[in-house]
């Protein structure tokens, strides 16, 4: 008997670097920040982090994402 393993609907997102991508999920931003994944939805939701709902899911506009990003004091980055 021969098991496959499918992997393409596990398989982790694409890198964040890919251009043609206009947003990032949650889990990509926290990445970045170096925050937990449970930090992140949480800045998410009360509206630190920019995003957007789209049905049951978060997504965070690239432009968006780096335009707060740059904008953050030093003293609140540390």
């Amino acid at each position: 008997m021969h098991h496959l393993i499918s992997t393409s609907r596990h398989a982790p997102a694409e890198s964040t670097s890919d251009e043609r991508r206009a947003v990032y999920t949650v889990i990509e931003a926290a990445h970045l920040l170096s925050l937990s994944r449970g930090s992140a939805y949480a800045l998410v939701r009360n509206g630190t982090i920019p995003a957007i709902r789209m049905g049951n899911r978060w997504v965070i506009p690239k432009r968006r994402f780096h335009s707060w990003l740059d904008g953050t004091p030093e003293s609140e980055a540390n």
